[in-house]
Order: C-alpha cells, then sequence, then structure tokens
C-alpha cells in the first residue's frame, strides 16, 4: 500500500480519528441540531396551519358580512316600501280631507248666496212694497191702507217670482 501512496497506520489513526469525530459531533451537535431543525419544521407547519385557520375565518368572516350586507339592503328596502305605502296612504287620505273641506266651502258658500240672494230679494221686496204704495199715494193723492196694498204686492211678486223659477 505504501507503493500506492497509502500510509496505513496513518490511514487507521485517521479513520479512527474520524469516528470519533463523527461520534462525537452526532453525539453533541446532530442532536441538538435536529431538534432544532424538527422544532423550526413545526413551527413552520404551525404557522401554515393558522395561516389557513385565518383564511378560513376571514373567508366566513367575509360571507357573513355579506349575507349581513344583503340582509341591510333587504331590510332597507322593506323600510322604503313602508314608507312609500305610509306616504300613499297619507296622500290619499289627505285628498279626501281636502275635498271634504272643499265640499264643506262650496256647500257653504252656496248656503251663504242663497241666503244673501233671500235677504236682497226680501229687501227688494219691503223696498218695491214701498214704493208701490208711495207711488199709488201720489197717483191718487191719499193713503191707501198700507197693510192690504202690501199684500197684494206681495202675492203679485209671489206669482211673478214663481214663473222666474219655472222658467
Amino acid at each position: 500500500m505504501e507503493a500506492i501512496g497509502i500510509n496505513l497506520p496513518g490511514l487507521v489513526t485517521q479513520l479512527v480519528s474520524f469516528l470519533i469525530l463523527f461520534l462525537i459531533l452526532s453525539k453533541v451537535l446532530y442532536g441538538p441540531i435536529s431538534r432544532a431543525l424538527d422544532d423550526r419544521s413545526n413551527r413552520i407547519r404551525e404557522s401554515l396551519e393558522a395561516a389557513d385557520q385565518a383564511r378560513q375565518d376571514a373567508a366566513s368572516s367575509a360571507e357573513r358580512v355579506e349575507q349581513e350586507i344583503v340582509a341591510a339592503r333587504t331590510q332597507g328596502q322593506q323600510l322604503i316600501a313602508e314608507a312609500r305605502d305610509a306616504a300613499g296612504r297619507l296622500r290619499v287620505s289627505e285628498e279626501a280631507r281636502v275635498r271634504t273641506d272643499l265640499e264643506s266651502l262650496r256647500e257653504r258658500a252656496a248656503q251663504d248666496v242663497r241666503r244673501e240672494r233671500d235677504a236682497a230679494i226680501e229687501e227688494i221686496r219691503a223696498e218695491f212694497a214701498n214704493l208701490a204704495v208711495d207711488a199709488a199715494e201720489r197717483v191718487i193723492g191719499r193713503s191707501l191702507d198700507a197693510q192690504a196694498h202690501r199684500e197684494i204686492i206681495e202675492g203679485v211678486l209671489e206669482e211673478g217670482l214663481a214663473k222666474d223659477r219655472r222658467n
């Protein structure tokens, strides 16, 4: 072996030194390094699992938020529809109230007009009766029975009004 350049006692010494160093390093360094790598691998796995869990939680939270948004929109649309219905009912009731008020005002105005017309007719009758009596007194030159004369004039006026109403 020396012919090929290998020194057997040096090789054995190096092999024994290598084995001793390997055993020492495997006992002293391999165990702690292996544990550190296993711990790191476990932490990475746990971090990945936590990230997956967080992603799933975020997705479920997003779904819940979306469902709540949809529910809120639906509720908002219902509130808007209810408000429109209430406004429609209010408008209808107010229109009915205004119609009723207008009708009552119209009726009162018609009654006032009738009262005024009747009062004016009565006033004209009285004035006409007085004028007729005065005119008759002047023509005849003496005083007539005013009561009898008024009754005659009122009868004539009633006949005239009856004819006017028929026309």
